[in-house]
């Protein structure tokens, strides 16, 4: 068997910590949105929205 240099990795080592909270919410959006316009939920949605305000006291 013929000696053959060993492959490495050059890929990028994964950053440790936590995605920064824009960048999460930049993600989720698009099938947050996507959710509502097929299960129609606007109306929940804005119900939500008017029971938490009336709960805050708004």
């Amino acid at each position: 068997m013929a000696l053959t240099a060993q492959r490495t990795r050059t890929t990028r080592p994964r950053r440790q910590g936590r995605r920064h909270p824009l960048v999460a919410t930049l993600m989720a959006l698009p099938l947050a949105v996507l959710l509502l316009v097929v299960f129609d939920g606007w109306e929940t949605v804005a119900t939500q929205a008017s029971s938490v305000g009336v709960m805050l006291g708004r």
